[in-house]
């Protein structure tokens, strides 16, 4: 409300316009009660059992419900299992008014979309997936989208939209481990593993970059794909392919600390009392977020 941002694709200009047009930012829920559309953006980190923690979904969901009208709409867009807004969500918001989800009010899932960084795409030229409780509640949320979206794509239903947010989080993840165990036997075969990528990088079709680092930082690609290996775990087996990479990933930090040792040896000295300099501590360059760096 004072003009100033906290976040880093959000500058004070970007803010001073807001305000000047009527944003304003607010603690008290009475509020909701003049509100047609309810977004709810919170963080759901992982729980002690490696699925998700709904515990801020919940209390949205709790909240939204004290102030729900007939004709309004709700929208998750935190990340999530497939089945918690029709799961979770609906339920405490039924409970909580007294209306139908579909019938009576609009409900609907929208996975966030933002590349932290990205000078060339933003909130309005990414494509935005929307995936409703019925057909009502989709064409509601994607009318609200197309207001200040370029294009809205409409997934099947909340499951889908939902399904999609993990499966592009979990390309990445699989993807970056694979490099990342390329660029242990690589060092130890004598290959350039950067100078191959860069190779394959020139092939026009079929082929991705992805680079070695230290592991994965972020909120996103670390975290996310366990939601979907606890979803199929609840099926009664593993997903392989996640807790592999997980597992990979999770044993770079390590690692770079050995090949550090490594390198201090040849020069005669000890990793104890050693002075290390690290260089890009976030998991992406000029940005502020340090998550599981």
């Amino acid at each position: 409300n004072a003009g100033h941002s906290h976040i880093d694709d959000v500058g004070d200009p970007e803010v001073g316009e807001m305000l000047a047009a009527g944003f304003t930012s607010s603690a008290d829920e009475n509020l909701l009660d003049s509100a047609r559309t309810m977004i709810i953006c919170v963080p759901t980190p992982l729980s002690d059992e490696g699925g998700p923690d709904l515990t801020a979904v919940k209390g949205a969901a709790t909240t939204i419900a004290r102030h729900l009208h007939t004709g309004d709409l709700v929208i998750l867009e935190s990340t999530t299992y497939p089945g918690t807004t029709d799961e979770v969500l609906r339920p405490l918001l039924e409970q909580g008014s007294g209306l139908v989800a579909g019938v009576d009010f609009h409900l609907a899932f929208s996975p966030e979309r933002i590349d932290p960084g990205n000078p060339h795409y933003g909130v309005a030229n990414t494509p935005k997936i929307v995936g409703g409780l019925t057909p009502g509640c989709a064409q509601a949320a994607a009318a609200l989208y197309g207001k200040f979206v370029d294009q809205v794509v409409q997934a099947k239903g909340t499951r889908e939209a939902e399904m999609a947010k993990l499966l592009e989080n979990t390309y990445r993840h699989v993807n970056i481990a694979l490099v990342n165990e390329m660029a242990v036997f690589c060092h130890e075969l004598g290959i350039d593993l950067w100078d191959a990528i860069d190779c394959a990088a020139t092939k026009p079709f079929g082929f991705q970059a992805f680079r070695p680092g230290p592991g994965v930082g972020g909120h996103c690609i670390p975290i996310d794909p366990n939601y979907l290996s606890y979803k199929v775990r609840s099926l009664g087996y593993p997903f392989r392919f996640v807790e592999l990479a997980q597992e990979i990933n999770d044993r770079m930090p390590r690692y770079i600390v050995e090949r550090a040792q490594q390198l201090l040896n040849t020069h005669g000295q000890a990793l104890k009392n050693a002075h290390i300099l690290l260089l890009g501590v976030t998991y992406k360059a000029d940005i502020a977020d340090q998550r599981e760096t």
